[in-house]
């Protein structure tokens, strides 16, 4: 098709249930999609599965007592700190049950006025209205009440304060701070919530004299008594299932990412490239929320997805480059440019306003948008055309 460029498919599945075939049935969808749609396969063109079926298909699930059990293992008796834990019924709720049936007496230090990935506490137009324009003091939550008067949520009209205290009962006390350290006044003991500034805070908490420091990453990240688990993402990614399970980031998604890509070119002739993924890394322009709840947008991908893209500023190179050609004399002018591009075109003026991003970022926020979180029905996406350019036939 001369005249059509990147085309994202949603693909319906069935329900998927632990144990299934989820390369079989990927696969199945797909030729399926391909045949009503009458779609006419490419080598390149990418097949991308929502992470959450892949770990359900696999069976990784875990209850709040495991991570209970673990949490106790692993950090003792006494208080623990949970510090920058986001605020989310889905991403954090059964985490945060978990972690208070597994210790003495917890404190939750959130930060303000927002989350780590942009969900706010407080409006910071409200804050500024208050006088608060400096957000480097620390409050109880009793002063920050008064402060600010009534806590919602603008999406879910939660009180997050309220709600993570009734999680945890009596045992609990929440501060609120931006400096991770603040929690070492009240014990030693820190778990950091955080997801993707996990690793500088560790570090900082160590070398300011805590004494056990673990990530989510660590909470899970071995069986307890037959569990789910994921040994490099521990709880981080992870989704509440029931009031007392939660589904994690699914594990060996290398291997289904190579099965899955074999298993396609089998089926449809062409070598197709093939991705696992998870929230798109895109930022909502009204609400201010980084979607980027999970560690990686990507945790598995074929080969031919690595690196970031290499094209040039169509719009530069019109205004620049071609002189004042129009008609078929502007596009040939500009076929010849893309033909003999540069295979590496970084820092020079031609790619200049094109996208430095990752490949698997893109794709993976592409595919994130086009299946939705709702009711689609669509966890595969199918990409067509995606690295064609203005030049291919």
């Amino acid at each position: 098709m001369k005249n059509i460029g990147t085309i994202s498919w949603g693909v319906k599945a069935p329900i998927i249930r632990p144990g299934d075939d989820l390369v079989e049935i990927t696969a199945d969808s797909v030729m399926k999609a391909v045949k009503e749609a009458k779609i006419k396969l490419k080598d390149r063109d990418i097949v991308a599965v929502t992470e959450a079926i892949v770990a359900k298909s696999q069976g990784n699930f875990a209850t709040v007592d495991d991570i209970a059990k673990d949490v106790r293992a692993k950090m003792g008796e006494g208080t623990i700190g949970v510090i920058n834990p986001i605020l989310s019924r889905n991403r954090f709720s059964n985490i945060l049950k978990g972690i208070a049936r597994g210790c003495d007496n917890i404190v939750i230090q959130l930060s303000y006025p927002f989350d780590e990935v942009g969900n706010p506490l407080v409006s910071i137009d409200r804050l500024y209205e208050l006088g608060i324009t400096n957000f480097n003091k620390t409050y109880t939550d009793k002063q920050f009440y008064k402060i600010v008067g009534k806590i919602e949520h603008p999406f879910t009209g939660l009180d997050y304060i309220d709600f993570y205290k009734k999680i945890c009962g009596d045992k609990c006390k929440i501060i609120l701070s931006n400096d991770p350290t603040t929690i070492l006044k009240y014990t030693k003991k820190v778990i950091t919530a955080d997801i993707h500034s996990r690793f500088r805070n560790k570090s900082l908490l160590l070398k300011r004299g805590a004494k056990k420091v673990i990530g989510l990453d660590e909470i899970l990240n071995q069986p307890v008594d037959g569990s789910g688990y994921n040994e490099k993402y521990g709880v981080l990614g992870s989704n509440l299932s029931t009031d007392e399970k939660l589904k994690l980031f699914p594990r060996d998604t290398e291997s289904f990412i190579e099965k899955l890509q074999k298993k396609l070119n089998e089926v449809s002739g062409v070598k197709m490239e093939c991705m696992v993924y998870g929230d798109g890394a895109f930022k909502d322009p009204v609400g201010g929320i980084w979607e980027l709840a999970d560690p990686v947008v990507s945790p598995a991908f074929t080969n031919g997805l690595v690196g970031t893209p290499n094209e040039i500023k169509l719009k530069y190179v019109a205004d620049n480059q071609i002189g004042q050609l129009t008609g078929k004399e502007a596009e040939k002018a500009i076929k010849e440019i893309i033909s003999n591009k540069s295979k590496d075109l970084k820092n020079q003026n031609v790619s200049l306003g094109t996208t430095p991003r990752r490949i698997t970022d893109l794709l993976g926020s592409l595919a994130d948008l086009t299946s939705g979180s709702g009711d689609k029905g669509t966890p595969i996406v199918l990409i067509t055309g995606y690295f064609n350019n203005y030049a291919d036939e």
